[in-house]
């Protein structure tokens, strides 16, 4: 049983003049956030969606990160904790969508008349960049119960590619236990925790910062599927929470912990490059790929309902609003690979036109400053209302993405107290970064 984390209020934002209602209570099982300039409103709503919660019971809600340029630029914003944890994106698409349409209700409840909102727009990071994506998506404008037409979004370090991200950590297992010489020969793999520290002595030296020879092939495998060699890949496969996360994730059946109850994982179409010495497929890749095991799905594992999203609800860029992305370089939870999915859908769907991507120089998951998630939102509803399409990133070019500048022109080290990583320690990151000419 979920239990809302209901609040009596939350703190006003400090050092600036604008003076905001905040409003908290409980919608339809779900906590939520609202706060609005008590002056000056614009208009205009922006649903902040955050990222996953774990499987606990405590269901809390938070700030987005763009708090105070919302504020001081005339927004009002809402957060919803959602009425479950667990990685429940349709649940968070819903009671986001719900808590925009009762944002009126609400201010009227708590003695404000508010017209509804002229546009309403949504952003989020990681799970919540997941539902950002899904929510602005033709499937969801189509079948979800709770029915919003955003104006445009931005989704941060977002799981883009829906259940492609699951894949992805299956294709990290499968390689690790072929090159630990404990193949999968079936699936699921039964006692993965008790081979946990026979994989790790035969990869690494020194987990999690330091792969052996037979290692570093691992390495080289999960460069590639994680989105090409690229600035700060090096940093984020040495990263302790980085790699912890993934096993953290590793050994599971194919099903989703509390959504989805058949196997969704499907590695049939990776192809492993294990051979660091050359780009071109060798026979030593082509000897491993004959060899290694390939999970199946069970077929139609997520297919479609007939009351409301998907278990998983689908990212299929299937979009006709502008769209702004981030996504950190070195992150090996959610990887930059999302964005390539992205990006390639978008291209075959017709709307990479409304689609502007960028890469910001750093390993963590989410590891944005303010003011580097300000600045997209910034160029996304500017653009929104007739600007021009802003600069972003080529995402899917190989020598592009491979350049040791690359990233350099949307990341900005430009610290806050209101960056997910502290100041100081970012700066110490930073500092030991290949540096931007």
């Amino acid at each position: 049983m979920f239990t809302p984390a209901a609040e009596a209020t939350f703190a006003a934002l400090v050092n600036t003049t604008v003076e905001t209602d905040r409003w908290t209570g409980v919608l339809k099982g779900a906590a939520y956030r609202i706060e609005v300039p008590k002056t000056g409103w614009n208009g205009k709503l922006v649903m902040w969606a955050h990222g996953y919660r774990g499987t606990g019971p405590s269901l809390t809600v938070d700030t987005p990160i763009m708090r105070r340029y919302l504020l001081e630029k005339g927004y009002a914003w809402a957060a919803s904790s959602y009425s479950k944890n667990y990685y429940d994106v349709r649940a968070g698409v819903e009671d986001t969508n719900a808590l925009a349409l009762n944002f009126s209700s609400i201010a009227s409840a708590n003695n404000r008349v508010l017209a509804a909102p002229t546009k309403i727009f949504i952003t989020g990071i990681s799970m919540g960049g997941h539902i950002t994506a899904a929510a602005i998506d033709a499937e969801a404008q189509a079948t979800a119960i709770n029915k919003v037409k955003y104006a445009g979004a931005v989704p941060m370090c977002g799981v883009l590619g829906d259940t492609e991200l699951f894949n992805y950590f299956a294709g990290y297992q499968v390689v690790a236990q072929q090159l630990a010489g404990v193949p999968i020969t079936s699936f699921p793999v039964a006692n993965f925790e008790s081979l946990t520290p026979t994989i790790r002595a035969a990869l690494w030296s020194s987990y999690p910062t330091q792969t052996n020879a037979q290692g570093d092939k691992l390495k080289n495998v999960m460069m590639n599927l994680s989105g090409g060699a690229r600035p700060f890949y090096a940093e984020g496969w040495s990263n302790a929470s980085n790699q912890n996360n993934i096993w953290a994730s590793l050994g599971g059946d194919g099903t989703i912990n509390g959504i989805l109850t058949q196997n969704v994982l499907d590695t049939t179409a990776f192809t492993y490059k294990i051979d660091a010495s050359s780009t071109a497929t060798t026979a030593a890749d082509n000897a491993f790929n004959a060899s290694i095991f390939k999970i199946k799905p069970t077929a139609e594992a997520n297919r479609l309902r007939r009351d409301g999203l998907r278990w998983i609800p689908a990212t299929s860029a299937d979009f006709n609003v502008p769209v702004v992305t981030l996504h950190t370089l070195g992150d090996l939870f959610v990887p930059f690979k999302m964005e390539q999915i992205f990006n390639e859908r978008a291209k075959a769907k017709g709307s990479d036109k409304w689609l502007v991507q960028r890469a910001i120089r750093d390993v963590g998951h989410c590891a944005f400053t303010a003011a580097e998630a300000t600045s997209a939102f910034d160029a996304m509803v500017l653009w929104e209302a007739g600007g021009p399409k802003p600069a972003g990133d080529d995402v899917v070019t190989a020598a592009t993405v491979a350049a040791p500048t690359y990233g350099c022109t949307f990341t900005n080290n430009t610290p806050s107290t209101e960056d997910y990583t502290p100041p100081a320690v970012r700066a110490g990151f930073q500092a030991n970064y290949p540096k931007c000419q």
